[in-house]
């Protein structure tokens, strides 16, 4: 019921291309996100889906975030996982798009469950360094494999808590980070706080499922709102911030 009252909210004050005066915004709203070429990827990004959907194999899931609204057991099919908790066709062409749009050398993915957002940014940008971090052990190989299946180059798998990892890769500099791991406010704040040193000013942060609950989208207010934040596009189901410091601060709340 919180995401339908939320949801309610968004669309009431949510605007598309031509309520956006900003030309970086306008740009990215009209040349990416409403996009309507059928990329040759996208037929690489439904067979990567398409696979996982028919595996039947079962796996021990270790949810070290917020968990699964649909799926409690801990015994959980591939399949269902890739149904119920993967990322969605739409979404994963979106990222694709985002990532050949802007084209970044060195990309982060917090949560790489069964990998297909991980391979929708390395269709972006083949030549872009991904690492991605997954907590759950046997999640982590399912991805693994599955990545290595559809012969993948430049993605580094890291098996391990947030936390721990996140310290060690904080002295980089990373051009995108996917924030679609642990759907819960403190935590996405202290990821968000510890990251902010990797970026540039052409970065680009991406946090999932802002709408999730309620300290979800109190995390997003105060993403929002902080001083290195100049540009936030609020597309209900992500979040996505800038740093340009050529751009006055400014929200957008877009419909996709």
């Amino acid at each position: 019921m919180y995401q339908v009252i939320q949801y309610i909210k968004f669309l009431l004050k949510s605007t598309n291309q031509h309520g956006v005066h900003s030309p970086f915004v306008y740009n990215l709203v009209t040349t990416c996100f409403y996009d309507k070429s059928k990329h040759n990827s996208y037929k690489a990004i439904r067979s990567y889906k398409a696979l996982l959907l028919q595996n039947k194999t079962k796996i021990k899931v270790e949810d070290l975030g917020a968990g699964s609204q649909k799926m409690k057991q801990q015994k959980r099919l591939i399949a269902s996982i890739a149904k119920n908790a993967g990322t969605t066709h739409k979404r994963a062409k979106l990222i694709y798009r985002i990532t050949n749009y802007f084209k970044p050398n060195t990309i982060l993915e917090l949560g790489t469950s069964l990998g297909i957002a991980t391979h929708a940014m390395h269709l972006g940008n083949p030549k872009a360094s991904i690492t991605s971090i997954e907590g759950c052990p046997e999640t982590s190989l399912c991805s693994k494999k599955q990545l290595e299946h559809f012969k993948t180059e430049n993605i580094k798998l890291i098996t391990g808590d947030f936390n721990t990892e996140i310290t060690k890769l904080k002295t980089q500099h990373y051009d995108l980070i996917f924030f679609d791991g642990d759907h819960k406010k403190e935590a996405t704040l202290h990821y968000f706080k510890t990251l902010l040193q990797t970026t540039t000013n052409d970065s680009v942060f991406i946090f999932d499922d802002i709408h999730w609950s309620e300290g979800m989208t109190e995390a997003w207010e105060t993403i929002k709102q902080h001083p290195k934040v100049t540009v936030s596009i609020d597309t209900f189901f992500w979040g996505i911030v800038f740093f340009r410091t050529e751009q006055a601060k400014e929200h957008f709340t877009i419909r996709i």
